[in-house]
């Protein structure tokens, strides 16, 4: 029995894992278990996916069949050694409190191998499943194939996103990613049959899986023959979305807009449109190509978002909001909502994929950057010191050489990795002989930025394909470029502007290079500490496998040493 056993590169964790031998093929057979003390559950609505309990923490909640069947699939994507047996896994939520009765709902929905439900009054059918799948024979074996088996490289949202417009659902959605998923088909059913507007609004950490959603959205409301967009506020994002997942198709292509595209759109023109990462929200959404007579009567950006399709889903992480001008929270979208009558349904993904699915890390890093101050921290009020886990590391560079070095030697090994840095040092447009000026300068090391261009210029890939081509590498990535992106080696250039002065952070605006932060009448002190906060949050909870951390500050530097696998 392998109790609290945690899916690769998530913080996600199956109740238990049953390891054994299959009666039948004499092979490691497994049996993952969701064990669940509700002891009454209906139907939510009239859905077969979702179900209502009382005193759940989310409601609705998943049906407990589909949550384990979502481990089984995830188990698939990632664990090696199941792929190389035959019918290794079966799937069981057993809801011991429960009898048939108070749990009539959930046996509308049929039951698969991966998806079986059992009550406490089934105990003994519930025992005769076990014996179908695990004879008595010692499991200590299984277990270990399973515990020490390979892992699948991660099914990166970029690598798929192709197959999962074009054909057919590839992402296996986990929880309350699948109950946002499913949130959103019945508000738009609902939409359809009472003629009534209905807004999701989904919020998540980095790697919570937020453009997970969005795409497998996209991709089955596409295939219902619905009307529905996808848009976000960023030109990377958006220009390698259409790259990436449009491959061959001009139609698909189409599908991704910019949150400004819809000024003069008609009201409901849409069924849907999936707003990703929407914490970049602006004020307006004019910029300097608007015409005169659409800036005259331009409104808020929100107001144009909710009133384009007939279900907005808004996906948002607030720590993540890094310009001046950016307006996307929750709270200002349910308040734009509710002024207008129009219901809102919200849902907090508490799960976490990237950083190898590490909720430690993603709560370091909002504790080291003073994100998230009610957290545990050290009796002299310092963040929690960060020790590796078994799928995620983090390190310090004693020099960027080193930092460089050690992210090539990843990159060489057929890894993917990237270094980013703070908006410190100037950004230059290529020289005229197309080379790149090496503006990134640390002592005698120096690099370029990545390209400001849509287009490739001396070998080097143009902005919004920065963090998916190879070539990336031999440039440094700004937050503006590596937001919404992913890798598996992350490293990251602490710079100036913000650093470690005895017992606090000091952000120091003079280090840094924004334009966006220049003048203080727009950006006052306050503001500018918190964005550069936010800055270094994106950059740090970009990566997978690991993060690689340098300061151009001797102090912080060796704060932060002081906080990475000490020694004492």
């Amino acid at each position: 029995v392998i109790l609290e056993y945690r899916l690769p590169l998530s913080s996600k964790r199956a109740d238990a894992i049953l390891a054994g031998v299959h009666p039948k093929t004499g092979r490691p057979s497994y049996v993952v278990v969701e064990l669940k003390q509700w002891s009454a559950a209906t139907r939510w609505e009239d859905s077969d996916t979702l179900v209502d309990v009382v005193a759940a923490p989310y409601r609705p909640s998943l049906h407990p069949g589909l949550q384990v069947a979502g481990y089984g699939g995830y188990l698939f994507d990632f664990v090696r050694a199941l792929a190389e047996e035959p019918d290794p896994l079966a799937g069981v939520a057993y809801l011991h409190n429960a009898t048939d009765g108070t749990v009539a709902d959930l046996w509308e929905r049929p039951q698969t191998p991966m998806s079986r439900v059992f009550t406490g009054q089934r105990r003994g059918d519930f025992i005769e499943f076990l014996r179908s799948r695990l004879a008595p024979e010692p499991g200590r074996n299984a277990a270990d194939v399973l515990l020490s088996s390979s892992i699948a490289p991660s099914k990166q949202l970029l690598s798929v996103a192709a197959k999962e417009i074009q054909e057919r659902e590839q992402f296996v959605l986990l929880d309350e990613q699948r109950v946002a998923y499913e949130l959103v088909l019945r508000a738009v059913e609902r939409a359809r049959r009472a003629d009534q507007k209905n807004v999701v609004v989904v919020t998540g950490s980095p790697g919570s899986g937020k453009s997970v959603i969005a795409l497998s959205l996209l991709g089955e409301l596409a295939r219902q023959g619905r009307t529905v967009l996808h848009a976000t506020g960023s030109k990377s994002f958006t220009q390698t979305m259409r790259q990436v997942a449009g491959k061959g198709s001009t139609r698909t292509k189409s599908l991704f807009k910019y949150f400004n595209s819809f000024m003069e759109a008609e009201p409901n023109d849409l069924d849907v449109v999936v707003l990703d990462e929407a914490h970049r929200i602006r004020e307006k959404s004019v910029n300097r190509y608007t015409p005169k007579q659409l800036r005259d009567r331009a409104r808020p950006q929100v107001e144009e978002l909710l009133d384009v399709a007939r279900v907005p889903v808004f996906l948002l992480d607030e720590h993540q909001v890094v310009r001046p001008g950016e307006m996307g929270t929750a709270t200002d979208i349910k308040a734009h909502a509710a002024a207008r009558g129009i219901p809102v349904t919200q849902v907090d993904l508490n799960g976490q994929f990237r950083s190898g699915g590490s909720d430690k890390y993603l709560e370091w890093v909002h504790v080291l950057l003073g994100l998230r101050s009610e957290l545990d921290t050290q009796a002299d009020g310092s963040p929690p010191v960060w020790r590796d886990e078994p799928t995620f590391s983090v390190d310090v560079a004693n020099s960027v050489e080193e930092l460089e070095g050690r992210l090539r030697a990843r990159f060489d090994a057929g890894e993917n990795a990237r270094m980013t840095a703070g908006y410190c040092w100037p950004w230059s447009n290529p020289n005229k002989d197309g080379s790149l000026v090496p503006d990134v300068r640390i002592g005698a090391w120096s690099k370029p930025w990545n390209l400001k261009s849509d287009r490739a210029i001396a070998g080097a890939p143009p902005s919004w394909l920065w963090a998916y081509d190879p070539a990336g590498f031999e440039q440094v990535g700004c937050v503006y470029t590596a937001q919404g992106f992913e890798y598996s080696w992350n490293g990251v250039i602490i710079g100036p502007d913000l650093v470690w002065r005895e017992d606090r952070w000091v952000s120091r605006r003079e280090f840094n290079k924004d334009p966006d932060f220049k003048s203080r009448k727009t950006v006052d002190d306050a503001t500018f500490d918190r964005l550069v906060r936010h800055v270094y949050k994106v950059l740090l909870t970009r990566g997978l496998r690991g993060t690689l951390l340098y300061s151009a500050d001797s102090e912080t530097r060796d704060y932060l040493r002081s906080l990475v696998n000490p020694t004492i």
